[in-house]
């Protein structure tokens, strides 16, 4: 069975990488805009993996990782931020979650191929 992920992306152009990155993989992928939309698909199915970018519209990425991790049924969910600036700029999200891969923009399909498997198996 494919291993399923939840993209959490609002400019179309960083989701289209996605698209071509997982193209002729096992994985299948869904894409949520901002974070709102991301816990409707997240409550009618649990995905096996998150990509989260942090600047989104309609709730920041941030507010949607605290939210997220304060619920039992999501904590375990692994979790990889996606975002354009350092880590270092987001110190406060690896409290909320040690756990947490960090890929900054833009990255190879090598490397997030490496970190899918590592979380995922």
């Amino acid at each position: 069975m494919s291993k399923k992920i939840l993209i959490i992306e609002d400019e179309d152009e960083y989701f289209f990488f996605y698209e071509l990155m997982l193209e002729n993989t096992d994985y299948t992928y869904r894409r949520a805009t901002d974070g709102l939309q991301a816990f409707e698909m997240i409550k009618n199915e649990k995905p096996d993996l998150i990509i989260l970018d942090l600047l989104l519209e309609q709730m920041a990425g941030e507010t949607f990782l605290k939210q997220l991790k304060s619920d039992p049924a999501y904590v375990d969910i692994p979790i990889i931020i996606a975002s354009s600036f350092s880590p270092r700029a987001y110190k406060s999200i690896f409290e909320i979650d040690p756990k947490l891969t960090f890929l900054e923009k833009p990255f190879t399909q090598e490397r997030l191929l490496e970190e899918l498997k590592a979380k995922l198996g």
